[in-house]
C-alpha cells in the first residue's frame, strides 16, 4: 500500500496554508464585514473557496463522495498542483507516454521537473516493458496517462493502466478529459482501491463549458487535502461555479449533444476514409479524429484559406491532422473543402 504522506514534499507537509475570511466563517447569510469587500453590487462577494454546492451536485452525478473531489481552474491547475505537491524541483522526475497532451511537459518544465518520455507503440498503446524499467527510480514521482489520449484519440488498454497504478510506488494521474465520448469505463471507480490514483475530468469538452475553466480531480481525501492546502483561496469564481451548476441541471441536453457528436464522428470518419488525400483514419474514443493524409501542411493551409481551422499535428505524428467534430453543417463544409483538394 502506497503511503501518500511519504510522497509529499517536506515543505508542503510543513506549510501553513493561507486562511481566508470564508475559512473562519462558513455561513451563507449575515452582515459580512470580514473580507474587505465592497458592500454594493451583485458580484461583490468572494466565491465559496471550496465550491460546496457544486461538489455536492458533482458527487451525485459521478457517484463519489464530496471529500474525494477537487475542483481546479481548468485541469491545468490540477496538473500544476500535482507537481507542486509531490515533486522536488531540480531532482524529481515525471513520466509521460508520447505523443500526448503537451501541458504535462510544459508544467513539468515550469516546476523544474525532468520528464521521462516513453513512446507509445505503433497502435498508440503502452509498452509495459519499456515503462516498468523506470519504476525503480526513486526520483520518479508521477506518471501521467491521458486516456482517451490526445492527440491520438484512443483509450489506452485498461489492464495495462491498472498494472501501472498497482505496480508504481508513486502518483498516477489519469487524464480523462474525453471520457464522456468513450464507451470504455472510467477509472473513477478505482480511486478507493488505489490511494496513489488521481483521475482528472473536465467540463470543457462534453459539457461545452471550455470558457468557464473548471476541471475535476477525483482521489483519496488525503491527496485532496494537500491540493486544497496549496491552491489559491478563491480559485474558481462564483460566476463559473454557477455556470456549471446550471449545466448540471440539464443533463439530458448534455447527453443528447454527446450522442450527436458521437454519431457525427462515425459519419465523418467514414467520409474521410473515402477521400483520395487520406492515408489512414485512426479509431477514436474522443470528440476528434486523427487523420493521416498525403501532405498535412498543404491541406492545413488550404483549409485555413477557406476559414476552416483544424489542428496540424505533423510535428508529433507524421502528416497527421486532428479534426474536432463539429455540427453536421460544419462537418459538411469541411468535407466539401477537402473534396476540392488534389495532391
Amino acid at each position: 500500500m502506497v503511503d501518500i504522506n511519504k510522497l509529499v514534499r517536506g515543505n508542503v507537509i510543513k506549510l501553513t496554508p493561507y486562511s481566508c475570511a470564508r475559512d473562519e466563517f462558513k455561513g451563507d447569510s449575515g452582515i459580512f464585514m470580514d473580507a474587505n469587500e465592497n458592500p454594493f453590487g451583485n458580484l461583490n462577494r468572494y466565491p465559496d473557496p471550496y465550491q460546496k454546492k457544486l461538489k455536492s451536485a458533482i458527487s451525485k452525478i459521478k457517484n463519489i463522495s464530496e471529500e474525494k473531489i477537487f475542483l481546479g481552474n481548468g485541469s491545468d491547475e490540477i496538473i500544476d498542483l500535482a507537481f507542486r505537491v509531490f515533486c522536488n524541483p531540480g531532482t524529481d522526475k515525471a513520466l509521460i507516454f508520447t505523443p500526448t497532451y503537451g501541458m504535462y511537459e510544459v508544467s513539468a518544465s515550469v516546476n523544474d521537473i525532468m520528464v521521462v518520455k516513453v513512446p507509445l507503440n505503433e497502435d498508440f498503446q503502452i509498452d509495459l516493458v519499456k515503462a516498468e524499467q523506470f519504476f525503480s527510480d526513486k526520483t520518479l514521482k508521477i506518471i501521467f496517462i491521458c486516456s482517451p489520449n490526445n492527440p491520438t484519440g484512443n483509450c489506452l488498454n485498461y489492464s495495462d493502466v491498472e498494472k501501472i497504478i498497482a505496480g508504481f510506488n508513486g502518483i498516477v494521474v489519469i487524464d480523462e478529459a474525453y471520457i464522456d465520448f468513450s464507451d470504455k469505463p472510467s477509472f473513477i471507480k478505482m480511486v478507493d482501491k488505489y490511494p496513489n490514483l488521481i483521475v482528472m475530468q473536465t467540463f470543457s469538452k462534453a459539457f461545452g463549458l471550455a470558457a468557464v475553466r473548471v476541471g475535476m480531480a477525483f482521489s483519496n481525501p488525503s491527496i485532496i487535502t494537500y491540493f486544497n492546502k496549496l491552491k489559491p483561496p478563491y480559485n474558481i469564481s462564483t460566476v463559473n461555479q454557477n455556470a456549471v451548476l446550471r449545466k448540471l441541471k440539464s443533463i439530458e441536453k448534455y447527453k443528447s449533444q454527446v450522442g450527436k457528436i458521437k454519431s457525427e464522428k462515425e459519419r465523418l470518419s467514414a467520409k474521410l476514409k473515402a477521400l483520395k488525400i487520406t492515408r489512414k483514419v485512426y479509431p477514436s474514443d474522443a470528440n476528434f479524429i486523427l487523420v493521416k493524409v498525403k501532405d498535412a501542411d498543404y491541406i492545413y493551409n488550404t483549409l485555413v484559406l477557406k476559414s476552416i481551422i483544424v489542428r496540424n499535428r505533423s510535428s508529433v505524428i507524421d502528416n497527421c491532422l486532428r479534426i474536432t467534430i463539429g455540427t453536421a453543417t460544419e462537418n459538411n463544409k469541411l468535407l466539401k473543402a477537402l473534396n476540392t483538394i488534389s495532391i
